[in-house]
């Protein structure tokens, strides 16, 4: 049984085009300790030097950043390139940014420039991401 127009839920499709713009950013700020480290080399991660984070953990902000914040729920990863630069502190604060560099809305792909810097300013990750995105319902 379905129900009457007046109570079924409006959806609204927004598409890729809608949703994103070249120079959109989300970014998220993390400070990693020791237990944190512990608990990715119990997980089978690589014990790294005391006192160094893992690039993969690194890695996981930029995950986390275009899986719930920019594009967001639904994205799909297809290539991810990363530079790492400087060694990441147990304890300092981190912070990665994503930007959309360039929209192809026919083919549901985002590209992003990824970025993660410490708490002094220095650049410690860059290098670029490519996502498939659909088109939503709200």
């Amino acid at each position: 049984m379905s129900l009457p127009a007046k109570v079924r839920p409006k959806f609204i499709a927004r598409t890729v085009k809608e949703l994103l713009e070249i120079g959109q950013i989300a970014e998220v700020s993390r400070n990693y300790s020791d237990g944190d480290v512990a608990d990715y080399v119990a997980l089978g991660g690589a014990k790294p030097k005391d006192g160094d984070v893992p690039e993969p953990m690194i890695g996981a902000l930029f995950s986390y950043l275009l899986g719930a914040k920019l594009p967001g729920t639904g994205t799909n990863y297809l290539k991810q390139q990363s530079r790492f630069l400087e060694t990441a502190r147990v304890g300092e604060k981190l912070t990665a940014r994503v930007r959309v560099m360039k929209v192809r809305p026919e083919k549901h792909l985002v590209d992003l420039e990824t970025t993660c810097y410490n708490e002094q300013g220095v650049l410690v990750c860059n290098g670029r991401a490519l996502v498939f995105v659909a088109d939503v319902a709200e």
